[in-house]
């Protein structure tokens, strides 16, 4: 896990820009920073530039995140940052600023102020207790309500009616999402890299 095939540095890797995307993408595997553990109301976000984590915000309500968070490295949404994921069942919290191997489940479309910002659906790659979770369906028809009104209402005391769910995708049209922020990534962002 976690090979970079980077030669030893003494500087510190920006993960986001050093990771590809995909683990191993014969079996929907991403690499995942993790950002957020289920159930905080704050948000932290990994700086693009530099590669550290941040406190974005504290959230503007009592909601809390009903899932773990992240981003999938070398990539590129529509709202111009890197695409998101969420990481479902997660047994023990996960530490923010780690990487994990995640297995792609499906996908919900989003909309946040008028921008497209997908949350890409995944599990643990390596928790057996996960192993018979093919699809987001598999999770529940109430872990989908609960996910989808999360998102609709989280920034509601902030701007209210902004976010949007567009409804949830099997993994197919996940990665096909994934791969399209690849290449975004690799014409949009990749050239500004020093």
């Amino acid at each position: 896990m976690a090979n970079i095939n980077h030669k030893p540095s003494k500087f510190m890797l920006n993960l986001q820009h050093v990771l590809p995307a995909f683990a191993d993408e014969s079996k929907n595997i991403v690499n995942g920073l993790v950002e957020i553990n289920a159930n905080s109301i704050n948000k932290y976000e990994f700086i693009t530039e530099s590669g550290q984590l941040k406190l974005d915000r504290v959230g503007y309500s009592s909601l809390a995140y009903p899932v773990a968070y992240g981003l999938i490295p070398q990539t590129w949404d529509q709202d111009n940052d890197m695409l998101d994921l969420l990481i479902a069942n997660v047994t023990e919290p996960l530490i923010p600023g780690s990487l994990a191997e995640l297995r792609v489940i499906g996908v919900m479309k989003f909309e946040d102020g008028g921008e497209r910002d997908d949350k890409i659906i995944t599990v643990l790659a390596d928790d057996k207790r996960m192993d018979h979770i093919k699809s987001y369906t598999d999770l529940g028809e109430h872990w989908a309500k609960e996910v989808e009104h999360y998102f609709e209402f989280y920034k509601h005391l902030k701007k209210v009616g902004t976010c949007k769910p567009l409804g949830f995708f099997e993994a197919d049209e996940a990665v096909k999402i994934i791969k399209e922020c690849q290449e975004r990534y690799e014409k949009e962002y990749a050239p500004k890299l020093d």
